[in-house]
């Protein structure tokens, strides 16, 4: 690192030094307040949840920064479970595994560590969510309560993603899948007039051949 004093590390997610985190989020809350007009639009009020995935935290926090002041919704981050939270290094949820917090990137958060306080390796089947760490501003939110983070295992998310391919037609990102099938196994407790607001990050079609492997269908 020989230009540390006029090189930086920008980040493609919520996360890193003052004002990284505050920039992205600035730029992703256009995802929150289109949804906030498209929700009165259709349903002439807001939604009960929002929920989105979280890796680093972008689409997220720009999601749940014009919902904040919201209290009558619930925001919902949902992490990478992986093979379970509970397997060492097989899982990328840090606020949902308890993760200690630490310093990586320029800035201090909840990170997955080893029993030295060094960075884990972490596992997701979208490579998308695997970072170790999670964004600034996500773990403010989880400190004071106003987000509720859980996570969903890799079994979880290709079962939503096939779910949403086969009865709408849409490709979700494996990313994006994780809060759909958050939402796939909420719904059913949920009253029927209650609504839940997902955000569809990206789509999947650069997740094709990861899922036809997984799902043993060869497209050759």
């Amino acid at each position: 690192m020989a230009c540390v004093n006029d090189t930086f590390y920008v980040i493609g997610t919520a996360a890193g030094p003052k004002p990284y985190p505050e920039m992205v989020r600035d730029f992703q809350s256009v995802i929150g307040e289109e949804s906030k007009q498209q929700m009165q639009e259709l349903i002439g009020r807001q939604p009960d949840v929002a929920v989105a995935c979280v890796g680093g935290g972008s689409n997220a926090i720009g999601l749940f920064a014009p919902y904040i002041e919201e209290q009558q919704t619930r925001l919902i981050g949902v992490e990478a479970g992986g093979e379970g939270i509970h397997q060492p290094l097989r899982h990328a949820a840090r606020i949902a595994s308890g993760a200690p917090i630490g310093v990586l990137h320029g800035f201090k958060s909840y990170f997955l560590q080893d029993e030295n306080g060094q960075i884990a390796s972490t596992h997701s089947v979208s490579a998308g969510l695997d970072y170790p760490g999670i964004g600034p501003e996500h773990a403010y939110l989880h400190s004071i309560g106003r987000v509720e983070y859980t996570a969903v295992n890799d079994e979880q998310a290709l079962n939503a993603f096939h779910l949403l391919c086969r009865f709408e037609g849409i490709i979700p990102a494996l990313e994006s899948s994780h809060a759909v099938a958050w939402a796939v196994e909420n719904a059913p407790q949920m009253k029927p007039d209650e609504v839940i607001l997902v955000n569809l990050s990206g789509r999947g079609d650069k997740d094709i051949n990861t899922v036809a492997k997984l799902a043993g269908i060869s497209l050759e």
